[in-house]
């Protein structure tokens, strides 16, 4: 979800020296690439083990399975895909030396690298996009991300060793974008023969560097991959990576994380707290690397399926309750701003025209609560009708973040205001899935990063409310509307960008009117980088970290 959510969908189910140095990347700006401590950087040094400290440990470390950020974090260091993507959104090869697109969209012709080899010896060759992107739709895999992005996929033909022909059900757009994410990596067909659990303990790819071990709630260990000599061309070097490898440390708490980078006891630690801004700018041993990533933002999802949020105007009415923008200031000490529309500001095609449909507005909640039917109070203050209390069950899963559990605590407490009794009940992850699963929330809390506004098909088509049949649904509001359907499918099937960027402005609007998220804020790649690291990239696909050209001060 491209999740976390979620992706699976996933379900979080949800992120110097001298000076600070911060990057903010924009979808189609200018904006320069700066990268931390290069006043202090010389040649690159090979050698040294990196240790980077992250909040959440993946469900699996196989990122077609399910569909999490934790997933495609770590994918990004040892997987390589068929093509990549640069700062301006241009599509370059990678694996795929070059392609052709013909029949309309439905057809793509991959020309294939001969020299690639995995790192357990087998050959990387159109066997092996065959096999990935099978694996991918298979409904086994229950790939809520890389799968749901390709449902279009039907097959793919073998024309010879080194070319494989796609074939699409119907013409997609955003193909080369989602090929160029992390979540739809290559990886070994032989590793993938292997049970879906035991791969996920080990997958196997091409990339710098190697899954050595994973042990769980503690820590993945990294080596190099010293035969590696096809690296993408938006890296600033080829060859084997710098680092010998990378302690991957599992740290849940923020403050903890970020007093270990300030002792230098971690190299890289990933979402530094908003609190540690200031601490960061007074530390010449710290600097930050920041990057808004694309997709749908931070969001909770309302249910339409069910009572209460089947009636629009109680949708509306609960997300004017919500004090989102008093909530971010207090909590995130205004660092992070609020995202209002379904789209996140480095989204290409975002349209800024939505990003107050969703304001804090009690008076107006008010009066669409009376127009609705709750017109009476209980004695302690929520909004009654027919007997029956105003309730909604937001389940919380304990891998969220705690300043995320604090911002809903928040729009609990200004919804109450208006009478909704709002309840939040702390689950597992695992627990969360299967509520998730089950449709048995009335909001489910998440986000969706990715490189395309196609999105918003993801997150709100219709065809999106029961994938591959098992429950998984990245469609969290049961929304169906063919006319949305419809408006979507269109920016699909056209080659051309100004029609494209109009049909995206409409269904940006129809979803913005249909009133079926509180958004709160995008998601964002938030690194701190201690002094005698240099050389951490975040790459352009999704804005997430990228080791490869890394190294360390000796």
């Amino acid at each position: 979800m491209t999740r976390s959510h979620n992706p699976k969908p996933v379900l979080i189910l949800i992120p110097v020296v001298a000076c600070l140095a911060v990057l903010f990347y924009r979808y189609g700006t200018d904006s320069k690439t700066r990268h931390p401590n290069t006043n202090q950087a010389s040649a690159p040094h090979k050698g040294g083990t990196l240790v980077f400290a992250t909040e959440r440990e993946p469900l699996c470390l196989d990122p077609h399975v399910y569909g999490d950020m934790p997933q495609v974090y770590i994918a990004e260091q040892y997987l390589d895909r068929l093509v990549s993507m640069d700062e301006q959104g241009t599509i370059h090869p990678w694996l795929a030396t070059s392609w052709e697109i013909a029949d309309g969209g439905l057809t793509y012709v991959f020309h294939l690298r001969h020299d690639v080899t995995f790192t357990d010896g087998t050959k990387f060759d159109a066997a092996a996009v065959k096999r990935n992107l099978d694996h991918m739709v298979d409904p086994a895999t229950q790939s809520g991300t890389a799968g749901g992005y390709i449902r279009q996929y039907t097959r793919t033909d073998i024309l010879d060793p080194y070319t494989a022909m796609v074939h699409l059900s119907s013409p997609y757009s955003a193909f080369l974008n989602v090929l160029a994410q992390g979540f739809l990596g290559i990886e070994s067909p032989a590793a993938l023969a292997r049970p879906r659990d035991v791969n996920c303990q080990s997958p196997v790819g091409s990339g710098p560097f190697i899954i050595a071990h994973w042990d769980h709630q503690s820590e993945v260990i990294l080596r190099r991959n010293p035969a590696y000599a096809w690296g993408p061309p938006t890296a600033q070097h080829q060859g084997a990576a710098w680092l010998d490898g990378i302690v991957w440390r599992f740290i849940a708490e923020p403050s903890v994380r970020f007093a270990m980078l300030q002792a230098g006891e971690v190299g890289v630690i990933d979402s530094v707290p908003p609190e540690g801004e200031t601490p960061a700018k007074a530390n010449p041993d710290v600097s930050l690397l920041m990057a808004d990533r694309p997709g749908n933002p931070t969001n909770g999802t309302l249910n339409t399926l069910r009572p209460p949020f089947n009636d629009i105007r109680v949708r509306e009415a609960f997300i004017r309750s919500a004090d989102i923008d008093g909530a971010l200031g207090s909590i995130f000490f205004h660092h992070y701003a609020r995202a209002g529309g379904p789209l996140s500001l480095s989204t290409p095609d975002y349209s800024p025209d939505f990003e107050h449909t969703k304001d804090y507005d009690p008076k107006r909640a008010n009066e669409l609560l009376e127009k609705a039917g709750w017109k009476d109070r209980d004695s302690e203050g929520y909004r009654l009708r027919d007997g029956k209390r105003l309730t909604v069950h937001i389940p919380i899963s304990t891998v969220l973040a705690p300043a995320d559990r604090t911002l809903w605590e928040q729009v609990q407490a200004t919804a109450r205001q208006t009478g909704f009794d709002v309840r939040l009940e702390p689950l597992s992850e695992t627990a969360n899935i299967a509520r998730s699963d089950a449709w048995d929330y009335d909001v489910r809390i998440g986000y969706w990063n990715t490189n395309t506004p196609d999105v918003l098909r993801i997150v709100f088509g219709s065809a999106f409310t029961n994938h591959f049949q098992n429950g998984i649904h990245q469609n969290a509001a049961g929304y169906s509307s063919p006319i949305f359907d419809g408006v979507v499918e269109q920016a699909l099937a056209t080659q051309d960008p100004q029609q494209r960027k109009a049909l995206y402005q409409q269904a940006q609007e129809i979803i913005a009117k249909a009133h079926l998220q509180i958004t709160t804020y995008s998601q964002t790649t938030r690194l701190g980088v201690f002094s005698n690291v240099h050389g951490v990239r975040i790459e352009p696909s999704l804005r997430v970290i990228n080791f490869y050209d890394a190294w360390m001060t000796p």
